[in-house]
């Protein structure tokens, strides 16, 4: 549908509308299909780095370097989240927590946020702490539930222990 309405692939897009404005040391792609399509579900592949870059963007709500790169709507439409009533109970790991946009909105007191990959890939964010962070892991298991019971209270210790700092 992207191609079809731009008339560029995902990655062309994601390059001209935001990559290229970050500064970014490295080309981000996308993993492809046996015919060569990119898939924009999943499977973008960064720098951790520029991984950072895009989450500090998305911190910033959507400016990076004086340039609005996302506009803030999009950041701020993000950020509240979807509807928390109708987040799969099978999320325990995320209690109240919502999805919106492909992001993980935990609605916790310092409105952080995620958005997540497979074996705990991660660029979480936490606007109150004014804090980013870009993880690549390789957690055995593919699905986030078996992380989050370690990774999201580091996070959130993390962010805390920051802003507790003088």
């Amino acid at each position: 549908m992207i191609r079809r309405v731009t008339g560029k692939s995902v990655g062309e897009n994601l390059s001209e509308r935001i990559w290229s404005k970050l500064g970014t040391e490295q080309d981000a792609f996308f993993s492809v299909d046996t015919v060569g399509n990119e898939f924009a579900g999943g499977g973008l592949n960064t720098g951790l780095r520029d991984l950072a870059r895009f989450g500090e963007m998305m911190r910033n709500d959507g400016n990076f370097n004086g340039q609005q790169i996302v506009p803030k709507t999009v950041v701020d439409d993000i950020r509240q989240g979807g509807n928390k009533s109708a987040f799969p109970a099978s999320y325990a790991t995320l209690p109240g927590g919502s999805y919106r946009n492909m992001w993980w909105v935990l609605h916790n007191e310092h409105g952080a946020y995620a958005a997540r990959g497979v074996h705990g890939q991660t660029v979480y964010i936490d606007p109150k702490a004014e804090m980013v962070i870009a993880r690549y892991a390789s957690f055995p298991m593919a699905a986030n539930a078996f992380n989050d019971p370690t990774s999201l209270p580091a996070y959130h210790a993390l962010a805390k222990h920051l802003m507790a700092r003088p």
